[in-house]
């Protein structure tokens, strides 16, 4: 390019190129209230048995202080196939973002060849059966095209591709975060599973001992047959629920497995009763969730990439500018290409430019427009139903942890009243005061108040992860598992 049209090129971009016509964007407001509705008194909370700075912004899941959790987090995040294949769209976008980014730089080619033509008399003055020969042109030549961006269609265009990747971005470390609660959530109900078939197995073990008192004693002459089928009904009962639950844990187990990149056969974990200890979830302010939870920063850069391709719609209605340039080596001989004479130029019309305006389209441009603002639209109204959805998650973490606190409390009374009243119950059967049927109806009371307990204690677990997710845990830990993920993938 010469350096008149380098210099035509330069001015032009310089007083032009800042007239975009996108609207100026601003983050929409949301509702967001000054605290949460469950937000109370430290004093009136409820006893927390760890305090709330043991909470991990990034490794959050090592709070409940399991080994087994840690390994099972790693695995998920280095083979996990969801994830692996968030990290592909996010490559994806960064690769559209380029094809982008290429628009602001000149657009240069080369080529090479032979043409082979004959003219015809008509256009060299002569008769309709003169004798024209036909004749070979050599051609090696580059080829230069430049678009100034008069009115922001490029730099737009860029913005909203540069806004998609960190869109994609926001949604794979959200996707992040819903696979670490996923594995989170199903090791611990599979923990908590584990406490309750032990609790089971207890129970088995000590009917299989009532069924030998009482069949002792029906040899004995004490009581009668039907003692004995009671009691015999109850310990097969017992065990086809130990077994229903083993079924419902080898399905977690499965689940598990998937989760972390693996067939169910490879994930073989040993039976350990869960051992939950309340743990402190500082909630911060709502405003706070528009900072942490990558959902809601995938929303808003959403809205950011659909306001910018506003401007590219816009655009569309103004003047295109391009710049073209040709030089290169043209000969009838192919020995000849190399020789100076052989140079040759060329540039555009109108002095080395190509303005360009569509006339009329059939509504096409304003077609375009209007879309663009709807998708816009689109996007604000997407982005505020992102932070309402966030805002109800926390505020059912909160209220759910609060009342399985006193659910809990109010559970461990039941298991203490009913323990009682089969230890009662057990000494009058045995002393001859009462019949086995209110032995048996003391003991199913104690298993299910117990039962109970342990399941409300998994609850509780499963709450903490839900709370956590819902307040964008994992947040700060994201970028370097990202990293992590990318290294294995290539």
């Amino acid at each position: 390019m010469s350096p008149q049209l380098h210099a035509t090129a330069l001015a032009a971009t310089v007083l032009l190129a800042a007239c975009s016509v996108a609207p100026t964007y601003q983050r929409p407001a949301a509702q967001v209230g000054a605290a949460f509705k469950e937000s109370v008194p430290e004093s009136a909370q409820w006893k927390l048995a760890q305090p709330s700075d043991a909470l991990a912004r990034g490794e959050w899941w090592t709070i409940f202080g399991d080994p087994k959790l840690d390994e099972l987090q790693a695995e998920a995040a280095r083979a996990n196939q969801t994830l692996r294949a968030g990290f592909a769209r996010l490559a994806q976008a960064r690769a559209a973002a380029g094809i982008a980014e290429s628009q602001r730089f000149p657009q240069i080619e080369a080529g090479f060849g032979a043409t082979r033509f004959r003219a015809s008399p008509a256009s060299q003055g002569l008769p309709a059966d003169a004798d024209v020969s036909a004749q070979t042109l050599w051609r090696a030549q580059a080829l230069a095209s430049y678009e100034v961006d008069l009115f922001g269609r490029v730099a737009n265009a860029v913005a909203a591709a540069r806004a998609d990747v960190e869109q994609t971005e926001g949604l794979y470390k959200s996707l992040l975060l819903a696979i670490q609660a996923d594995v989170a959530a199903n090791y611990l109900a599979l923990r908590g599973l584990d406490a309750e078939i032990a609790l089971l197995a207890e129970t088995v073990r000590l009917r299989e001992q009532a069924l030998a008192l009482v069949e002792r004693r029906l040899k004995a002459g004490e009581i009668a047959e039907l003692d004995v089928a009671r009691a015999k009904t109850e310990l097969a009962t017992t065990r086809a629920e130990r077994v229903a639950l083993e079924r419902r844990r080898a399905e977690i187990e499965h689940a598990l497995a998937v989760l972390v990149g693996k067939a169910p056969a490879e994930l073989a974990l040993a039976p350990q009763p869960l051992a939950f200890a309340p743990i402190a979830v500082p909630a911060g302010l709502p405003s706070s969730l528009l900072e942490r939870r990558p959902d809601i920063a995938a929303a808003e850069r959403a809205m950011a990439a659909a306001n910018a391709r506003i401007g590219v719609a816009r655009a569309a209605w103004f003047p295109r500018l391009t710049l073209t340039g040709l030089l290169g080596l043209e000969s009838a001989e192919f020995g000849d290409l190399a020789r100076s004479a052989s140079r040759t130029w060329a540039l555009g019309p109108l002095a080395g430019t190509a303005l360009s305006l569509t006339v009329f389209d059939g509504g096409r441009r304003a077609a375009n427009e209007r879309g663009a603002e709807a998708a816009y639209e689109e996007a604000v109204a997407a982005y505020r139903q992102t932070v309402l959805g966030a805002l109800r998650e926390v505020e059912d973490g909160l209220s759910g942890l609060r009342l399985l606190a006193q659910q809990a409390a109010e559970q461990a009374s039941s298991v203490e009243s009913a323990q009682r009243a089969a230890d009662l119950s057990g000494t009058r059967y045995r002393a001859g005061y009462v019949n086995y049927l209110e032995v048996i109806d003391a003991e199913r009371q104690v298993l299910a108040t117990r039962r109970a307990a342990t399941q409300i204690e998994r609850e509780r677990a499963l709450a903490t992860v839900a709370l956590i997710r819902a307040l964008g845990g994992g947040w700060e830990g994201a970028p370097k598992l990202a990293a992590n993920m990318e290294k294995s993938l290539r």
